[in-house]
């Protein structure tokens, strides 16, 4: 676009109300959908895992933000709503941005929460066919997209934070 255009039509955007803004990002922007996901670890160092019904591999609870919801709730109702189980988030979300299929995961990390019944951990969801704690060392195949989250949640915990000096 040429660069007087591109001026003219920044100045006609500026004096657009917020919601026409919005509109207008919303109209031309490529559409994401928004996940939360749980990597659920035992005291043992055990990890949570589920194996859905429509898939072979493992992976871990996690699924669609609703409207307006924040992630962390989403996060905590969607391990609920699958498995049965009250967690804790520790920390903050690691980011997956997967461009094909448009798609942004938020990947917590998390524990069982104070008094949770760890035996009573089982699928809650008919699309939920199998849930298994597994020793980090000896975890099964597993889907894409949660060696994904296993990735950034590593890389996440590796990042000096910002305005920290490195010794």
């Amino acid at each position: 676009m040429p660069a007087r255009l591109h001026r003219f039509a920044l100045r006609c955007y500026q004096r657009l109300p917020t919601l026409g803004r919005r509109w207008v990002v919303r109209t031309i922007a490529p559409s994401y959908t928004v996940g939360a996901m749980c990597v659920i670890e035992r005291r043992d160092g055990a990890v949570l895992l589920i194996r859905h019904s429509y898939r072979s591999r493992w992976g871990v609870p996690g699924g669609l933000l609703n409207r307006r919801e924040e992630p962390a709730d989403a996060a905590r109702r969607e391990v609920w709503e699958e498995v049965g189980l009250d967690v804790e988030l520790a920390g903050e979300p690691a980011p997956v941005v997967d461009a094909v299929p448009q798609r942004v995961d938020l990947v917590y990390r998390a524990r069982p929460a104070a008094g949770a019944d760890l035996d009573a951990v089982r699928p809650v969801s008919p699309e939920i066919a199998e849930v298994r704690w597994f020793p980090p060392d000896e975890l099964p195949e597993l889907q894409v997209e949660t060696t994904t989250a296993l990735i950034a949640l590593a890389r996440a915990a590796n990042e000096p934070r910002p305005g920290w000096e490195v010794a």
